[in-house]
C-alpha cells in the first residue's frame, strides 16, 4: 500500500515538472536569453570561431514608388526575409511539451549586419518588426519591410518603350566571407511570381523578373560575400504616347496637309510657324523629363528634333514660295504704269491750234503712231503677263517637287524610327 502511494507521488511530481516546462518563460531561461548574455547578442552564433555563419535571404519587391530618370535612382518597397543558424538556440521539443518554435525580441539574439550597397536612403517602410522566430533546430528567421531608394544606371535610348534593370546588392558591412556567407533561399521564378502577386501599385512601371547571383569583392583587404538581386522593370508607355508622341505626330500630319490648302502663301506661313512653336514647347517638356547626362540621345529626342527640323525646312520653303509669288505680282504691275505714261505723252503731242493746216495734214500720221504705240504696249503687257505666269509656274513646280520629297522623307523616317524603337 505504501509502495503504491509512493509511485503515485513520484508520478505526480513528474507531471508537475513536465507542465512547468510548457511555458515560453522556461524555454527562454533554458536558452539563457533573459540574462543579456553577450555571447548570444553580440558574438557570431558558432561553437568554433573558425566556422562561418550562412545567411539565406529572399527579397520580394512589393511596390515601385518612384523612378527618377534625372537623378538615376529608383525607390522601391521590398520585403527582406532572411534566416541563419545559431548553435546556441537549440533544444529538444520533447523537453518542452513539443514546443518547436518561439518568438523573441530581436535584441535578445545575434542578427547579421547586412546592408544594401546601392542604397542612397533606406528606411523602415512600416512599423519595424521587433521580433525574430527561433526554431528548435537552431535556426533563426527574421523579416523587414524596407523603403529603399537606390542608385540605378538607366538606359533611356528606347524611352518611353524602355526596360530598366536595377540591382540591389546584399552584403555584410563587417564580416568577411570566412565569417559570414550570404546565399539565396528561393529560386528566381518563385521570387518573381510572389512579388508580382504581392505588387501593390498599378503605376507607370511593371515588374518583369527578379534574378539573383552570388559574388565576392575585395573590401579593405577582406573578401566579402555579395548576393545580387537584379530587378527588371518595364515602363507602361500609354501616357507618353497620348500626351507626347501623338501630338508631335499630328503636328507633322498637319504640316503635310497644309500643302493642299488653296489659301495664300502668307496664311500657310503663319500656320506652319504656329506648328513650329508648338513643337518647341513639347521639346522643353522633354528636356525636363530626360537626364542631360545621357550617354546617347534617346530616340524620342531624335523623333522630336527631326520633326522640328522637317517643319522648319517646310517653313523656309514656304518663305521662298512667297518670294517667287511676290516677284510675279511685281512683274504684272509694271506694264499698266508704262502704258499710262506713254498714252499721256501721245495725247500731249497731238494737242495744238485748231486752225493750223500743217496739224490737219499730220493728224493721220499721229493716229497711226498712236495705234503703233498701243500695239507695242499690248505686246509688252502680254510679255509681262507671261513673265508673271512663269514665276507662278516655277513656284508651283517647286512646291510639288518639294512636297514629294518631303512626304518621302517623312515616310522613310517613320519606318526607320519604328524599326529602331521596336527591334
Amino acid at each position: 500500500m505504501c509502495l503504491r502511494w509512493l509511485l503515485f507521488a513520484l508520478a505526480s511530481v513528474g507531471c508537475v515538472s513536465a507542465n512547468a516546462n510548457c511555458s515560453y518563460e522556461k524555454l527562454i531561461e533554458y536558452l539563457g536569453l533573459n540574462d543579456n548574455n553577450v555571447k548570444l547578442t553580440s558574438l557570431r552564433p558558432v561553437d568554433n570561431w573558425k566556422n562561418h555563419v550562412t545567411v539565406y535571404i529572399d527579397l520580394f519587391v512589393t511596390s515601385i514608388t518612384e523612378v527618377n530618370e534625372k537623378a538615376q535612382s529608383i525607390s522601391t518597397q521590398v520585403l527582406l526575409a532572411h534566416g541563419w543558424g545559431n548553435d546556441f538556440t537549440t533544444w529538444k521539443p520533447d523537453d518542452f511539451c513539443g514546443m518547436s518554435a518561439c518568438s523573441v525580441k530581436k535584441d535578445m539574439v545575434w542578427t547579421p549586419d547586412i546592408v544594401i550597397a546601392e542604397s542612397i536612403k533606406t528606411e523602415i517602410a512600416t512599423m519595424e518588426n521587433a521580433f525574430v522566430r527561433l526554431e528548435s533546430r537552431g535556426i533563426v528567421f527574421a523579416s523587414n519591410t524596407l523603403a529603399v531608394t537606390s542608385a540605378c544606371k538607366m538606359d533611356l535610348h528606347l524611352f518611353p518603350f524602355d526596360t530598366q534593370s536595377c540591382t540591389l546588392t546584399i552584403m555584410s558591412s563587417v564580416h568577411s566571407s570566412d565569417q559570414l556567407q550570404i546565399r539565396p533561399f528561393s529560386d528566381a521564378s518563385f521570387l518573381t511570381q510572389s512579388s508580382q502577386k504581392a505588387f501593390q501599385t498599378q503605376g507607370e512601371w511593371e515588374l518583369i523578373s527578379i534574378n539573383m547571383s552570388n559574388n565576392q569583392i575585395n573590401f579593405i583587404g577582406d573578401l566579402r560575400d555579395q548576393l545580387i538581386f537584379r530587378i527588371t522593370i518595364k515602363r507602361k508607355p500609354v501616357l507618353y504616347v497620348i500626351d507626347f508622341i501623338m501630338p508631335v505626330f499630328c503636328f507633322l500630319i498637319l504640316d503635310l496637309a497644309s500643302f493642299f490648302v488653296s489659301s495664300g502663301v502668307k496664311e500657310k506661313l503663319g500656320f506652319k510657324v504656329t506648328l513650329l512653336l508648338a513643337i518647341s514647347v513639347l521639346l522643353l517638356l522633354l528636356k525636363d523629363m530626360l537626364p542631360s547626362t545621357a550617354s546617347d540621345v534617346p530616340l524620342i529626342g531624335m523623333y522630336c528634333v527631326i520633326i522640328f527640323t522637317l517643319i522648319g525646312i517646310s517653313v523656309l520653303e514656304t518663305i521662298f514660295l512667297s518670294f517667287l509669288m511676290d516677284r510675279g505680282k511685281e512683274s504684272a504691275s509694271v506694264a499698266p504704269m508704262h502704258r499710262k505714261s506713254a498714252l499721256s505723252d501721245a495725247v500731249k503731242s497731238t494737242e495744238g491750234p485748231a486752225d493750223s493746216v500743217s496739224d490737219r495734214n499730220e493728224a493721220p500720221l499721229t493716229a497711226d503712231a498712236l495705234r503703233q504705240i498701243i500695239m507695242e504696249f499690248q505686246v509688252q503687257n502680254q510679255q509681262q503677263k507671261k513673265k508673271s505666269l512663269s514665276w507662278t509656274r516655277v513656284a508651283k513646280i517647286i512646291d510639288l517637287v518639294f512636297f514629294l520629297m518631303y512626304a518621302t522623307t517623312v515616310l522613310l523616317f517613320l519606318i526607320v524610327l519604328s524599326i529602331a524603337w521596336f527591334p
